[in-house]
């Protein structure tokens, strides 16, 4: 069965329909959707720009905008600028990047005029890390990738003391609800080292990770706040990526996340072969209760396989095969293993949870 007004469908666990045939995800997305349009106003955005402004006056840097090659971040960036902000851009390099992400970064900054940290991982050990969570058969594979990127941003803003991280997050392309069996908590510093530890001998030395007394260090201690900046505007993807290609030559891409080659191959082949996970499933219901695209366009997209061709396919596995240095046989044989669950391993979720419901208590009782 598929909902009705996204595309959503009973291959998700945990879907729920109403008497109109919607479903629980397109329900909650739109109950958020008066919050975040409320976010977008001149007033409200000048407010923002002028408290980063007043409060960064005296350093070098007034913000951080985290920056992958991919078009949100981007836009995200120059935005920023454009608001006579002073941006510290920071990216991470796992190992992944395509050569397209790569110009991308480089066309945008060239153009931008404003300076660069990158953060280079230290391929040996997080290519041994990834062999960990394969031989876990664990779903969120990129736990790792999106746990050390937060880190890395929140301690390069203590570094710099910037107060302020204008993230290219937004709900306009992926503010709808991730079925809860599809990924995993993104702070659990504490599942990386247990998985690590259960599959290799090697200690982790370098990898950036973020737990959550670390979270509450940078967010309440050091006052640094993450901000989706993208929600405070009427933000459209298609439009944007014609204003970057036509600002600095941004090269467009086929697909969400396209500018690292293993997420590529993670949600285009991993996830649905061993997991039956569709994320196009999500990211194309954000577009269409978003109003930028069709729900038939979304639904014949599904039709077709993640990639547009197999030569594109047969491309990425080899390259992903080699630099992994997993043999054939190998891989197989994990794509045709059970999947297991992140809680075996240690895991902070719970002490997360706990600490979410006394803060929303201390809320209720201070308003």
């Amino acid at each position: 069965k598929i909902c009705n007004r996204c595309v959503m469908d009973t291959n998700v666990l945990d879907i729920i329909f109403d008497n109109n045939g919607n479903c629980n995800f397109c329900n909650e997305f739109l109950d958020k959707t008066l919050f975040y349009k409320n976010l977008i106003s001149e007033k409200k955005l000048n407010y923002l720009i002028n408290s980063i402004k007043k409060q960064q006056m005296n350093y070098k840097y007034d913000c951080l905008v985290g920056i992958s090659g991919g078009v949100d971040s981007a836009w995200a960036l120059k935005k920023v600028v454009e608001l006579g902000l002073r941006p510290l851009a920071v990216h991470f390099d796992n190992g992944w990047n395509t050569n397209m992400s790569q110009e991308n970064i480089y066309n945008l900054l060239d153009k931008l005029k404003i300076d660069l940290i990158t953060y280079v991982v230290d391929w040996e050990e997080y290519k041994d890390i990834m062999k960990s969570f394969f031989k876990a058969n664990v779903t969120d594979i990129e736990l790792i990738y999106d746990n050390a990127l937060m880190k890395v941003n929140y301690s390069t803003a203590k570094k710099y003391n910037i107060k302020y991280i204008l993230a290219g997050t937004n709900r306009s392309t992926e503010g709808m609800r991730m079925p809860k069996n599809w990924n995993w908590f993104k702070y659990d510093k504490k599942n990386i080292y247990s998985i690590h530890k259960k599959f290799s001998n090697n200690k982790i030395k370098s990898l950036p990770t973020i737990g959550t007394f670390e979270y509450i260090y940078y967010g309440i201690i050091n006052g640094i706040k993450w901000i989706n900046f993208l929600d405070y505007f009427d933000y459209d993807k298609k439009f944007a990526m014609k204003e970057l290609n036509s600002y600095c030559g941004f090269n467009m891409y086929k697909g969400k996340h396209s500018e690292s080659i293993f997420t590529r191959f993670y949600q285009g082949y991993i996830l649905p072969k061993k997991f039956k996970i569709d994320k196009r499933k999500v990211h194309l219901s954000n577009l269409v209760i978003t109003n930028q695209l069709s729900r038939k366009d979304a639904l014949s997209m599904l039709k077709l396989n993640s990639y547009n061709a197999e030569i594109d396919f047969l491309r990425d596995k080899k390259y992903f095969l080699k630099k992994m240095n997993f043999s054939e046989s190998f891989f197989n044989n994990y794509i045709n293993t059970k999947k297991q669950n992140h809680d075996v391993y240690n895991s902070e979720k719970k002490l997360w949870i706990r600490l979410e419901h006394i803060y929303k208590k201390f809320l209720k009782k201070i308003q």
